[in-house]
């Protein structure tokens, strides 16, 4: 599959209409973010893809084991298999070396952002379906600098209060710069809750990201800080995609990237769309992998200042 960029640029101030569908390469996935000036950042304007779910569902291929020398092998168990989670407001696939979530997806609509639910009456709570040795603890966070940052978020589930009591657990929490969990990636979360009022569904699949930097010696490194006993890793960077489903089938991606730092609230969110490849390759999970991404559904739109 091939993207095609377009000619023009961004710039701050762009003015972008609700519900189309532009993305733009984010200048390095190892910039280093010094300061919250070094985002402004003149980037490419690239399509997103708009793809039909309705007639070009693929079937997923699953893997299978078939009766061999490796059956043996697995006599007494296998280390490790997919950490999937299912919660009431939420799926999330747990990542049991940084004792933090791979990925969470959640869905929502009308229905999912009214209710009666209060966050007052949540706290965040360690997840007793993870084994000890892996699980996060609300000690490691505490005096860390870090914030327990949702990544389905409380707000996106007032419809029960069982459902926003579950985002509370720490399998749905990652350290994050408080200047970001509170400003940039909130207004963000808000974006996401606004645009039910314009598409059937919003599925929402958010993640952190460990991206690689260039040091002095000019190699490339991935380095990151770990807090807490349990050593919780501190991702680089965060990641939301968005997938807009509209009445007649189709479905829209919006992948977004922010840097797990300060970020000035006042750049606009269309300054940290990227390319879907981009979150695929760094990582390692693939979005929407039972619809056809083809070339032709690929929708140019440009960029009006």
């Amino acid at each position: 599959m091939q993207r095609l960029f377009c000619s023009r640029w961004i710039i701050s101030g762009v003015s972008l209409a609700v519900g189309t569908g532009i993305g733009v390469a984010l200048s390095g996935a190892s910039d280093r973010f010094h300061g919250e000036n070094n985002l402004l950042r003149k980037i490419p304007v690239i399509p997103i893809p708009s793809v039909n779910a309705a007639s070009e569902l693929l079937p997923y291929p699953q893997a299978q084991l078939t009766p061999s020398k490796s059956t043996a092998a697995v006599k007494y168990g296998f280390p490790s298999l997919s950490h999937i989670r299912s919660r009431e407001s939420h799926v999330t696939c747990y990542d049991a070396r940084n004792r933090t979530p791979a990925w969470v997806i959640e869905q929502l609509n009308a229905g999912t952002l009214s209710g009666t639910s209060d966050r007052k009456l949540c706290d965040f709570k360690e997840d007793d379906s993870v084994h000890v040795y892996h699980r996060a603890t609300n000690s490691d966070y505490r005096g860390s600098g870090f914030d327990r940052g949702h990544l389905a978020a409380a707000a996106n589930h007032k419809w029960s209060q069982k459902a926003m009591d579950d985002t509370f657990y720490l399998s749905n929490v990652a350290p994050q710069n408080p200047h970001l969990n509170q400003n940039a990636w909130n207004n963000l979360e808000k974006y996401c809750r606004s645009l039910t009022k314009h598409y059937e569904n919003v599925y929402v699949c958010s993640g952190p990201l460990y991206l690689p930097r260039q040091e002095l010696d000019g190699k490339m490194y991935v380095k990151y800080q770990v807090i807490g006993k349990n050593h919780v890793a501190v991702p680089t960077h965060f990641f939301k995609v968005v997938i807009l489903e509209k009445k007649h089938g189709e479905v829209e991606l919006r992948p977004y990237v922010m840097p797990n730092a300060p970020v000035d609230e006042k750049i606009p969110l269309e300054r940290f769309l990227v390319p879907i490849e981009s979150i695929e390759r760094a990582s390692g999970l693939l979005f929407v992998p039972n619809i056809l991404k083809r070339t032709n559904n690929l929708q140019a739109i440009s960029a009006k200042a």
